[in-house]
């Protein structure tokens, strides 16, 4: 083990085997073979539970390249404030002088190709006459339909390439652009299936661009000269101190001449790696996540087989012309982790509670179709996916243990099972052969899954969670998303933000408070030990056993496919010690820094929680920190409101915050009136709903969607309210309203911390109240009214 930094898995494995060891725990995202789980968190859960990026396929379809010559690359829809829709071709022109080049052209409904090309023959018949933004078609008289991305005609590798690299260029930048100001640098990986395609040497052995380092050049400038109207001049002035060949670099296995090569070739005494870029890759990764650092854009020719997969990531791009399934899948595991900030914060849920997917969102550009790479990479993670429950059945039901509202532990029995069973078909949650419904789905996302009835009623909360524990395919279709959407033009604020209605609405609500909490010590601590003694449950580290013996009688094709042996039974033991890690943790200070508490009285709650549970903590440190937190975090949750009090401060929030979203998906965006930016971005059918009934009344002058920027301190993390609507005077009781509209109507579903951020909220809005401004929680636009009116 000479390089243990850079020992490869199955160096590993080799190097552990003279140790000789008793038995072997692996780890591994990617495992082929099923082996005894300790612990398993699969691509499914690790979404759910928002512990990585969510992806965004670009692909692109090659169409009718036999029998044609007419060349149209479908860009994108563009979309204008005040002009009809129109689709950015790239096409084959020719000048007067007879040259044809391929340049781009944004074409609308009745333009034809056919002049638009100089007149050139193959793109007679190509006149538009249909685009439809929403689904990004373009059809035009003969008969021929084009999708975003969808490529026609002569296309050469090249070509290809070329188009690859603009669009992960292009990708860059918006994401950039809207990350720029949180101090949130992004990187892009190129896998190129040649080194000799991104770098070459000359006679003399100097360094030299190959042809992929050529184009990436050509295209960065092209685009960052076609943009420099669309983004603020803080993000222009970066781009612009950063020049198109200090931005990328290349990281290489080298030869003992100093000379790149392809990491396929098996390392010896003679090789090493390319030194500069590991250092900058490997060893000083903080560097590479500075802004002040150049490079932003690596390309490399394996997967980096050492385990680099920089968190930073946002972008990556395969220049291969084929990939296997399980290489594209390594190639998106780089870029899956949580991203961080300047300051080496992790973008998780706790630093942006509801915003994570927001932020962190890997864009892939495919080599072939988007429909085919997302199959192929859907089918890769259900084969890894370990068994999960498929049916929510009355058996599914039976024996389960569940928790109520009150905290108490109940088994369900075979009786209860039925009646959950026949009420859930009742609401539609699941259908007859117990499969998860569109209905349920809708309702979680939505908050607003209607609670179980009777005696039942009090083990809503840990029902709906074992439904959503049922595997169900249409969660690997929510993992992955188009990245080829039809977005909007730049959201700038509008005339409607300089009304005096909203100037007088945002003077009012624009303003920064500091809360103070004075409370007795001993309560908190009595109500966290009573909720850890009730409450807290960790998951117990386990093996399986598996017991077979050899088939009386086996045939040929038995030794063929290995199974002489005949499995009779398996079970799951406890793995019983109390030492499952060497990793020392400091037990008060995370916890204390979690919860906002001192370490003292962190130290006196755990100190009178009942043994059994604090002996939890030697089975599973994380999950034990994770939980107690929680539960404590809960609590003071819900004794905070009656003891909390705020007072302004200095400052103000910038009207930038209403911009922070630039590019939407025309499919989330709603084209408003008499909102304060041109599109609302809406995340629900709820929400979408509710702002086209306040878009249109007459009684509402002006409205804005408050972003996440503006929020409410409170003792249990940011609070942000939905919405600031001011109506016209005379029409209603309250002039200016500031609405909660996220289900909370119905708190089912909402935990104690969320319901503490809400209160606190409401304490500080009934502070600063006045007959003209107020604030409440509303489900829909009908709810609004009867209290405006």
């Amino acid at each position: 083990m000479d390089e243990p930094q850079k020992m490869g898995g199955a160096a590993t494995q080799t190097a552990l085997a003279r140790f000789n060891p008793l038995f072997t725990l692996n780890y591994s995202a990617t495992h082929r073979e099923t082996h005894n789980p300790v612990y398993v968190l699969d691509a499914l859960d690790a979404y759910n539970q928002k512990l990585v990026k969510k992806i965004e396929v670009v692909g692109f379809e090659l169409r009718n390249l036999k029998g044609t010559e007419s060349y149209i690359y479908f860009d994108s829809v563009v979309l204008s404030k005040n002009e009809p829709p129109m689709v950015r071709l790239e096409i084959d022109v020719q000048s007067k002088s007879g040259n044809i080049k391929r340049a781009y052209k944004n074409v609308g409904e009745g333009d034809d190709l056919f002049y638009l090309s100089g007149e050139m023959e193959q793109y007679r018949g190509y006149m538009l006459t249909e685009i439809d933004p929403l689904r990004g078609k373009a059809i035009f008289s003969n008969g021929v339909t084009l999708n975003v991305k969808d490529i026609q005609g002569n296309v050469t590798a090249d070509h290809k390439a070329r188009i690859q690299i603009r669009e992960t260029i292009k990708a860059h930048f918006r994401k950039e652009s809207a990350l720029f100001k949180r101090g949130i640098k992004c990187l892009s990986l190129f896998f190129v299936d040649e080194v000799a395609n991104y770098r070459q040497y000359d006679d003399d052995g100097n360094q030299k661009l190959g042809r992929y380092g050529e184009i990436f050049e050509q295209e960065y400038m092209d685009e960052l000269n076609n943009n420099q109207n669309m983004y603020d001049p803080d993000y222009m002035a970066y781009l612009g101190s950063i020049s198109a060949h200090a931005t990328h670099a290349g990281y290489f296995s080298i030869d003992k001449k100093g000379r790149s090569i392809n990491s396929s070739v098996k390392r010896g005494s003679d090789q090493s790696d390319d030194t500069s870029a590991y250092d900058l890759i490997l060893k000083n990764k903080e560097r590479l996540l500075s802004l002040d650092e150049p490079v932003r854009f690596i390309f490399s020719h394996s997967a980096l087989r050492e385990g680099w997969d920089n968190p930073n990531v946002f972008q990556i791009c395969s220049l291969r012309q084929s990939n296997s399934v399980s290489q594209k899948r390594q190639e998106v595991g780089r870029g899956l982790r949580l991203c961080v900030d300047r300051y080496g914060v992790r973008q998780d849920n706790d630093a942006l509670p509801e915003e994570v997917h927001k932020v962190n969102r890997l864009t892939v550009i495919a080599s072939e179709g988007y429909a085919t790479f997302v199959a192929d990479l859907q089918r890769d993670i259900k084969q890894d996916l370990y068994d999960r429950p498929t049916k929510a059945d009355v058996d599914f039901f039976t024996g389960k243990i569940v928790t109520c509202d009150d905290g108490s532990k109940y088994t369900i029995t075979k009786n209860d099972a039925q009646d959950i069973y026949f009420q859930l078909r009742t609401k539609n949650y699941i259908t007859k052969e117990g499969e998860v419904t569109e209905i349920f789905r809708k309702a979680c996302a939505e908050e607003t899954l209607l609670p179980l009835a009777d005696e039942l009623k009090p083990m809503s909360n840990s029902v709906m969670k074992l439904v959503q524990s049922i595997y169900d395919a249409s969660v690997l279709k929510d993992m992955i998303d188009d990245g080829s959407k039809t977005t909007t033009p730049d959201n700038k604020l509008n005339d409607n933000f300089m009304k005096k209605e909203f100037q007088e609405l945002w003077r009012r609500i624009n303003h920064k408070y500091a809360y103070t909490v004075s409370f007795d010590s001993e309560e908190l601590i009595e109500k966290a030990v009573a909720a850890i003694n009730k409450e807290l449950e960790v998951t117990q580290l386990s093996y399986v056993v598996t017991r077979g013996e050899q088939k009386d009688k086996a045939s040929l094709n038995d030794m063929k496919h290995g199974e002489m042996m005949r499995q009779q039974e398996s079970a799951t033991e406890k793995l019983k010690t109390d030492i499952v890690s060497n990793v020392r943790y400091d037990l008060l200070g995370k916890i204390s820094s979690a919860t906002r508490l001192t370490r003292k009285t962190v130290a006196a709650i755990l100190s009178k929680i009942r043994p059994p549970k604090f002996d939890m903590y030697k089975m599973n440190p994380e999950e034990f920190i994770r939980k107690v937190t929680r539960l404590i975090l809960e609590q003071k949750a819900t004794i905070i409101v009656e003891h909390i009090s705020y007072n302004r401060i200095d400052g103000k929030f910038d009207s930038d915050i209403f911009t922070q979203e630039k590019h939407g998906t025309i499919d989330r965006a709603f084209e408003g009136k008499k909102s304060i930016v041109d599109y609302v971005f809406t995340d629900s059918e709820g929400e979408r709903k509710f702002v086209g009934q306040i878009d249109t009344a007459k009684e509402v002058a002006v409205y804005a969607k408050l972003p996440k920027g503006f929020h409410i301190p409170t003792p249990v993390g940011n609070y942000s309210p939905d919405w600031a609507i001011a109506f016209q005077e005379g029409e209603v009781k309250h002039i200016y309203f500031v609405a909660e509209t996220k289900g909370s109507m119905s708190s089912m579903d909402l935990r104690e911390i969320e319901k503490g951020k809400i209160a606190c909220a409401e304490k500080l809005f009934d502070q600063i109240s006045t007959s003209n401004v107020k604030y409440g929680k509303v489900d829909s636009f009908e709810t609004l009214m009867d209290i405006v009116k």
